[in-house]
């Protein structure tokens, strides 16, 4: 058997490790360890949230329709052009047009709570409001907050997921939603569609169903939400 020093064997691991590190979302990839912190320091300095409201009583928000959230459904946008502002811009205009039916759309338009990239994260109806992102006249509509993660150009998928994860973790602690109750667009089923449950957010299920990757990222919503301190949070 060849002799091999200690110190050669140290630096070969180190070098395998630093190398072989996650390369995006994946039930291994646990993400950066972070600092204590309030929940208005998590909001402000690290999801930074940009309000870019549909004007009240216009489009998307043409009915008030209040809402106590209790769950929080996460989207992926497959709009590999749109970023969060021209989402914003789109759902300002009334450009998001669906079709109203019976038992489908209920107001003729799209709506949703947040658009998040990279580097931001841009608010378009207040979280005590329903939108139409979910499942029409369901209760992922009557009852939760929709965030829907950017994939255009450019844009860093992870930093994404990270950010979606900060600020998930921040509306749990504003409204008292269980981790339990945050889900995939998936989750819900969608009356007189096929399939009834969409695959999405796409890049975090598995053949369509959650699985390794969604609880992953659940765990980065829960290590994000334990690192919160006690303090005030308000709802956005």
């Amino acid at each position: 058997m060849r002799f091999v020093s200690p110190l050669l064997m140290l630096a070969v691991t180190i070098v395998i490790v630093a190398c072989a590190g996650p390369r995006g979302p994946g039930p291994t990839a646990s993400g950066p360890v972070e600092p204590a912190i309030s929940p208005l320091e998590l909001l402000r300095q690290e999801v930074n949230v940009i309000p870019r409201l549909i004007p009240k009583g216009k489009y998307g928000r043409r009915l008030y329709r209040p809402m106590n959230p209790r769950f929080i459904t996460i989207h992926s946008t497959q709009n590999y052009t749109g970023d969060a502002f021209a989402h914003a811009r789109a759902l300002q205009v009334g450009a998001l047009r669906a079709r109203q039916r019976s038992g489908g759309n209920r107001i003729g338009f799209l709506a949703w709570h947040f658009s998040v990239q990279e580097n931001l994260a841009i608010q378009h109806i207040p979280t005590t409001e329903q939108g139409e992102h979910a499942d029409f006249d369901g209760p992922g509509n009557n009852y939760s907050i929709g965030i829907e993660m950017c994939e255009h150009r450019g844009n860093s998928l992870p930093a994404t997921i990270e950010r979606t994860a900060k600020l998930t973790a921040y509306l749990m602690y504003s409204f008292r939603i269980p981790l339990r109750n945050v889900v995939p667009h998936y989750h819900w089923p969608r009356k007189g569609a096929s399939p009834a449950n969409k695959n999405c957010p796409h890049f975090l299920l598995e053949n369509g169903r959650p699985g390794r990757k969604w609880n992953w990222f659940l765990g980065r919503v829960q290590a994000n939400f334990s690192r919160l301190q006690q303090g005030p949070a308000p709802r956005l």
